[in-house]
């Protein structure tokens, strides 16, 4: 079941990025099968589907943190993350990879704070290092970004001294002071107490009404009611079905398969 993915975009506008044919093996194991994928400028995709169906590994071949073994990824109408080297694929170089990355945001489940850094030295991390802004310039950047998430109060701490919902919160405080055009979330609340989900949610979905183009991969219904302009459905390693939220949980409730995931969880 597919829909119009248009519904906040400008008319005529091309995809931000583009999957065509993306697979990714582990052995004999296909993670990813093939998938076709277009994501419009201020587009909210939502992914969901049962642990091991290639959700993750998909992002993280967006983010050219997997290698994949074919297909391609088109983002704002080149291709991206590999080079033809003697009629073979290859990575591109590390210096275009790390500039992809910084325009392609990514936040983890578990964070991936650095512990020994101060909340605000996280965040100015990046823009120094592979944007080459002075201590200063970053310094700015990443008190706005804080301000943005609601941790400024927090700005001269350290990871360990914080909640997981807050940590999760300078972890994506740190992918926005980069300025990516697109933000992927993989699991952004699972390894969070249920009381804490909610402050994530909520910094996510202030995003999503700023107009960032993202694609989250939750067990969180509540990201695909609230936030998504599409929900895909995936499993093993392909989509099963995709469609608007309320047309997501009405009629494709009719597929058992879906039906049965999203029972499972609510």
């Amino acid at each position: 079941m597919k829909t119009d993915n248009t519904r906040h975009a400008i008319p005529g506008d091309a995809p931000i990025i583009r999957l065509e044919k993306v697979t990714k093996r582990f052995g004999h194991t296909i993670a990813v099968n093939a998938v076709d994928l277009s994501v419009m400028p201020k587009e909210k995709v939502v992914i969901i589907g049962p642990s091991g169906s290639g959700k993750s590994t998909l992002l993280r071949a967006i983010n050219i943190l997997e290698e994949i073994d074919e297909g391609a990824i088109v983002f704002e109408g080149r291709q991206v993350g590999y080079v033809e080297k003697k009629g073979r694929r290859a990575l591109d170089t590390p210096k275009n990879v790390c500039a992809l990355r910084a325009e392609i945001g990514m936040v983890f489940q578990h964070f991936h704070l650095f512990p020994h850094m101060t909340v605000c030295e996280n965040i100015m991390e990046g823009p120094m290092t592979v944007q080459g802004k002075s201590r200063e310039e970053a310094h700015i950047i990443a008190v706005d970004m804080l301000k943005k998430v609601g941790l400024l109060d927090k700005q001269g701490v350290y990871p360990a001294t914080l909640s997981g919902g807050q940590k999760q919160r300078v972890a994506i405080a740190r992918a926005l002071a980069m300025k990516p055009k697109i933000m992927l979330f993989d699991e952004p609340t699972s390894a969070l107490d249920p009381e804490l989900v909610g402050e994530v949610f909520n910094t996510i979905k202030g995003l999503a009404d700023e107009g960032m183009t993202m694609i989250i991969v939750t067990h969180q219904m509540g990201f695909a009611r609230e936030i998504a302009d599409r929900v895909i459905f995936m499993e093993s390693g392909q989509f099963v079905t995709e469609a608007p939220p309320k047309e997501f949980f009405g009629a494709c409730m009719k597929h058992p398969r879906v039906a049965s995931f999203v029972d499972s969880i609510l």
